[in-house]
């Protein structure tokens, strides 16, 4: 992955973009994330994700049996695909060593005929294939919507559009300051994604969170896709939603409030293009960049902070919306007992 980032960063058009004029921060936090690209390292973050990657799926059930009215689907099929042998090798043996260190995951390999035979959008460029099995997606602005609506329903109150501009523990409460005033609360947990470090910082929080920003749009087929599809070599992923498919894809590393670049939706379209029978690749919708947040060593900022009060949950990378719901379970069993849960411990903000 390191080999593949060196190359791959300074070239707008592939997956992983960095730009050349770069701040000293981003620089700092690329010399960080390649100290954690060992073997005994990336073994060690697997081994700290394993417990949380075993409650995840359950987490969305524990919502939606609580009153959240947002479906998962069943992935089915959920399909990773590739031109040419050497990519399938690659992931299967990835997927072989997660197993072995205890990951629950369910594959087998395909061909490109036994690919297309379960997905019939794909194209004759598909010529091998892994098919995921037990896997689950999510209509990701529904879900949210259906979040808040059950937090209001319980009598929470959500204010929009408000920005926070200081957060202060006072000993007995926690003040938080915003444009249109003051309030002083029990608990306060920072969940500001790439925004984190700015209020995270005085409350002992080191570990540098950067923007990995995503870009996405969606497109209309010809038939429903049965299931999502992954293409692992250009980093695009494919998912239905709201009866069109949602194409997602590029690791680009710039500041979080900088504005979309059309560069990069012509990248994963033209990287997406020839996997495909009948994708209306030139008429999109909702074309869109999000900035991921991620750390240089994988894990997520989780769990309590230098202030008792104050908690932090960010840091997911690409996987806050899989660890969204059980890292909100384990913050809120944090706050409750002031006990700090195990499967908490590797993500220590004050790491």
């Amino acid at each position: 992955m390191l080999r593949y980032g060196v190359r791959a960063m300074l070239d707008p058009s592939s997956p992983v973009y960095v730009p050349v004029a770069a701040r000293p921060a981003l620089w700092r936090f690329l010399l960080g994330f390649a100290r954690h690209c060992t073997p005994a390292r990336w073994t060690r973050a697997m081994a700290a994700l394993r417990p949380l990657n075993e409650r995840a799926v359950d987490a969305f059930d524990e919502l939606a049996a609580g009153g959240v009215e947002a479906a998962t689907s069943a992935a089915d099929p959920f399909l990773a695909c590739f031109h040419g042998p050497a990519g399938q090798r690659s992931l299967l043996a990835e997927l072989t060593e997660l197993s072995e260190l205890g990951q629950k995951i369910d594959f087998e390999a395909l061909d490109g005929a036994e690919a297309r035979s379960r997905n019939p959008a794909l194209s004759e460029h598909v010529t091998a294939a892994v098919e995921l099995h037990d896997q689950r997606f999510i209509d990701p602005p529904a879900f949210v919507a259906a979040l808040a609506r059950a937090v209001v329903e319980r009598g929470g109150r959500l204010q929009e559009g408000c920005e926070v501009l200081d957060v202060r523990d006072e000993g007995d409460a926690v003040r938080v300051d915003t444009a249109g005033g003051s309030r002083r609360y029990d608990a306060v947990v920072l969940a500001t994604g790439a925004w984190l470090p700015a209020l995270a910082r005085r409350f002992g929080i080191r570990v540098p969170v950067q923007a990995g920003r995503g870009y996405s749009f969606s497109v209309a087929a010809d038939s429903p896709l049965p299931g999502p599809v992954y293409l692992p070599d250009q980093r695009v992923a494919c998912t239905p939603l709201d009866g069109r498919l949602r194409i997602a894809g590029m690791m680009e590393f710039r500041g979080p409030d900088e504005p979309l670049d059309p560069r990069r939706v012509r990248a994963i379209v033209e990287a997406a293009r020839p996997f495909f029978t009948s994708l209306g690749l030139d008429e999109r919708r909702d074309e869109w960049v999000g900035s991921r947040p991620c750390t240089p060593d994988g894990l997520p900022i989780v769990g309590p902070t230098r202030a008792p009060r104050v908690f932090a949950a960010g840091g997911h990378g690409m996987w806050g919306v899989v660890l969204g719901p059980l890292t909100g379970s384990l913050t809120a069993e944090a706050i409750t007992t002031g006990r700090v849960p195990d499967e908490l411990r590797p993500l220590d903000p004050l790491r």
